[in-house]
């Protein structure tokens, strides 16, 4: 009975910079996705206590070294300054093209659309970003819209904090 409920259970992975993410788009993404029974995990290129840009911490138990894509329902890449730290990581840009290819939910928030661009996965792709990286989604291939949360096909992205709530109910609706 436990193993069938478990197979039941949706689970998305979270991933934040080893420093300053965007402590809103973490917490209240994480909280949206708990509050509708979605398992989350945070991972980053680095474990232990992590700080984001407004002071808050997360401790991180996942190294994205280890991540298995197969195992999670979602893959949500947090923004925030750090996330910068991922735009030519060659872990970060391979879990992307294995979420896309094993078609999940794909999601990016604030400057993080651009490891999305980065990867080639936003090649004729609706999608928007936080402004600063407007022109690397277009020479991405992007069609860049401006809007605060945009979703094409299972790729959801969103153009940062204030578009978090937005963006977390979102994940929930493609993954209940």
């Amino acid at each position: 009975m436990y193993n069938e409920i478990m197979a039941n259970v949706k689970r998305a992975l979270l991933i934040i910079a080893p420093g300053n993410f965007r402590d809103e788009e973490l917490f209240e993404t994480e909280r949206i996705l708990e509050t509708a029974k979605i398992k989350t995990t945070v991972a980053s290129s680095k474990t232990g206590m992590i700080k984001g840009m407004l002071g808050g911490t997360q401790e991180v138990k996942k190294s994205i070294l280890d991540i298995n894509v197969a195992d999670y329902d979602a893959v949500v890449f947090i923004g925030g300054s750090g996330a910068a730290v991922y735009f030519d990581d060659a872990i970060a840009l391979a879990i992307a093209e294995e979420v896309a290819r094993q078609g999940k939910v794909l999601g990016a928030i604030c400057i993080a659309p651009s490891i999305l661009a980065n990867a080639g996965i936003l090649q004729g792709r609706k999608a928007t970003v936080f402004i600063s990286e407007k022109k690397n989604l277009i020479s991405g291939g992007a069609k860049y819209t401006g809007e605060s949360v945009v979703v094409d096909g299972r790729i959801i992205t969103a153009s940062g904090p204030a578009a978090t709530r937005d963006f977390a109910w979102k994940i929930v609706e493609f993954l209940k």
